[in-house]
């Protein structure tokens, strides 16, 4: 069953993108090539985390005890419906905030919308949607900017407070830390389905209770000693996050791959050819870094590499924290957290998957 909203005079939102959600992003190497021609800028103390190590936000100390997060996300149409979009969206910025142990104060809407092509109305749903995700994070959305553009496009900017001895990053795992995963993965895989009009009710259902859980176990897992690194999977999918994060941080990373969360009837739809664009971008950007077992697929590399629309968090603890990272992951909702891997020493940082 179709589960694309009924027909009306207006196209549906996600054929006026050329892709959807987070498999937006440009490609990892084509976006490190045009990071290199951009000129530096000599960094102030107190910016204590910038864009070395590509992390989810920038982090600015303000006092000892405070330190501004700030991040921004924006993207073309992942699904038809004009409130789940902006929820989907909206859920997805407001993520780095709280992959870098924040908690979100406030956020500032952007928004680019072919308004020859889409009605008031619907633009109003979709800002109703962001608005709703805020609301859900107990932030406001206290302002923004709009254009008018030839592709649909919704996101924030989102602010966030944090402690700055609380701050986790994408680069301090050491080897020895276990590496836990909040959300199942296939969003992309859905995604794609959903275009070509084959995801049911139940796969749609699905996609939308794992984008528009928001990542609120960020802060409380900040507060746990032995959480020594933490990240959001997104754009560039699992094997692409965990790379960075062991470049970051200088080890290697292995993936069990037998242990990874899917999102049910992701992985028939991978067989079946649903696969995003940006799967295939994505390895040819980083594959040379991401060695994976000879007995793994061509499916299973798809979903390695499927870009993650407001993922979960991926942390690496100490295995001592373990239960209680585990126990915070489960007080917040997230029943499927566990753990995937572990982070080991090595010569050059890379990923293992087994």
């Amino acid at each position: 069953m179709d589960a694309r909203p009924a027909a009306t005079t207006e196209p549906p939102l996600t054929s006026l993108s050329h892709g959807g959600g987070c498999g937006c992003k440009i490609a990892p190497a084509v976006l490190s090539r045009i990071l290199a021609a951009t000129p530096s800028f000599p960094a102030p103390a107190d910016l204590l985390v910038g864009n070395e190590t590509a992390d989810d936000a920038a982090v600015y100390r303000l006092n000892d005890q405070q330190a501004l997060v700030a991040t921004t996300d924006f993207f073309m149409p992942i699904v038809d419906d004009p409130q789940d979009f902006g929820r989907i969206a909206a859920t997805n910025a407001i993520s780095d905030v709280y992959a870098m142990g924040g908690r979100p104060i406030m956020a500032l809407a952007l928004v680019g919308m072919p308004v020859d092509r889409l009605s008031p109305e619907t633009i109003g749903k979709i800002l109703s949607g962001g608005a709703e995700a805020c609301a859900n994070a107990g932030i406001p959305v206290a302002g923004g900017h709009t254009i008018d553009s030839v592709e649909a496009i919704y996101g924030l900017v989102a602010l966030g407070l944090v402690h700055p001895d609380r701050i986790r990053t994408n680069a301090g795992a050491r080897p020895g830390d276990v590496l836990v995963l909040g959300k199942p993965i296939g969003v992309g895989i859905l995604s794609a389905a959903l275009k070509k009009g084959v995801l049911d009710d139940a796969g749609y259902g699905r996609m939308i209770d794992t984008t528009t859980r928001l990542n609120t176990p960020g802060p409380d897992l900040a507060e746990i000693a032995g959480v020594h690194a933490m990240t959001d999977v997104t754009g560039f999918g699992l094997a692409g996050h965990a790379l960075e994060m062991a470049r970051g941080s200088g080890a290697g990373v292995q993936i069990d791959w037998q242990a990874v969360p899917l999102i049910e009837g992701a992985r028939d739809l991978a067989e079946g050819g649903f696969i995003t664009g940006a799967s295939g971008r994505n390895w040819a950007s980083y594959g040379e870094g991401v060695t994976l077992a000879s007995d793994l697929t061509a499916t299973d590399r798809a979903l390695l590499t499927d870009p993650q629309t407001s993922g979960g968090l991926m942390v690496a603890c100490d295995p001592a924290a373990l239960d209680q990272v585990l126990a915070v992951f489960a007080a917040h909702g997230f029943d499927r957290a566990g753990v995937i891997g572990q982070v080991v020493a090595a010569a050059q940082p890379s990923v293992q998957v087994a």
